[in-house]
């Protein structure tokens, strides 16, 4: 390999001291990829091979391959617990999106108090889902929470909440849309920060409203932003387990009962290990099916 300087051809020669420095850095870097690449593969390999047996977490079992995936198919009640994750998705995804964004614009402009108000905001995304629980079953308890006697104060009737199986699945969209939206909101303060003034100044000279600038310079700005919500949220949103299990449990009637729930009672509470292997490599699949589909719509948006 060689460089030419003017006329003359310099040689390039790559000797154990060039070399010395990357080899330092991996060495501190290796061990630690090492057990990191370890902790991911191994669980995932034993658990692919898990989902061909019919043995529980301790016992091998008898080899049955695709038994149970075939299993699954015919499975209504892992058919409910996807229509519940669905349903939650639908709503949660959205939602915690459409929220993010007015959120962020407020929390963009020059106020007193800003650093305190972006804290409040984002404070609920990190509290965790025991205290965030805890917190729900004392406002929504349908005997004594909050929320009845408010709704009893200004004369309107008691709501079974937590507890209707009607009402169930939506109070817990809404009480992960109080602890989800400070990631929307501080990913799009972000990407509002970092939209040229230029921009919008240009628009505004050449006659363009409020709405026009948001909607034809804002928006398109924050796209790459809003794909990168829409597929993590999408992910959040179908791995959803800690909300249900310090809550309903999946009650009542199995109505908040969502894939990774139902995962673990089949793993866990009636030792179908193998059966709950498979259908974790089931969420995995409609996962990734899931986020292509979004990367896809996105990379179509923007070549049109």
């Amino acid at each position: 390999m060689s460089v030419s300087v003017g006329v003359r051809r310099v040689p390039l020669r790559v000797g154990p001291r060039r070399l010395l420095p990357d080899l330092t850095g991996w060495g501190f870097v290796l061990p630690a990829t090492l057990v990191i690449v370890g902790l991911s593969l191994f669980p995932a390999a034993w658990a692919l091979l898990l989902s061909l047996r019919d043995g529980d977490l301790i016992s091998g079992g008898e080899f049955v391959g695709l038994q149970n995936y075939r299993d699954m198919l015919s499975d209504t009640d892992l058919l409910a617990a996807t229509g519940h994750t669905l349903l939650y998705t639908v709503l949660f995804v959205p939602g915690s999106v459409l929220l993010g964004l007015p959120l962020a614009i407020a929390l963009n402009r020059p106020i007193r108090l800003i650093g305190f108000y972006r804290t409040c905001i984002f404070v609920p995304y990190v509290v965790s889902a025991a205290a965030t629980g805890i917190l729900a079953d004392f406002v929504f308890d349908p005997e004594f929470g909050v929320a009845n006697t408010l709704l009893q104060a200004v004369g309107l009737p008691r709501m079974g909440f937590m507890q209707d199986p009607g009402q169930a699945m939506i109070v817990l969209v809404v009480i992960s849309l109080w602890g989800g939206v400070g990631l929307p909101a501080v990913v799009y303060l972000a990407a509002l920060q970092d939209i040229p003034r230029e921009l919008t100044e240009a628009a505004r000279v050449d006659g363009a409203g409020w709405w026009q600038v948001f909607t034809n310079v804002t928006v398109p700005q924050l796209r790459p932003a809003t794909v990168f919500l829409v597929i993590w949220q999408t992910i959040n949103a179908l791995q959803l387990f800690d909300l249900v299990y310090t809550t309903t449990k999946g009650q009542p009637l199995d109505s908040t009962t969502v894939i990774v729930f139902y995962l673990y009672q089949q793993a866990f509470q009636l030792f179908h290990s193998g059966y709950g292997a498979a259908v974790a490599y089931g969420l995995f699949v409609l996962t990734l099916v899931v986020s292509a589909l979004a990367l896809w719509y996105s990379r179509r948006g923007e070549a049109k």
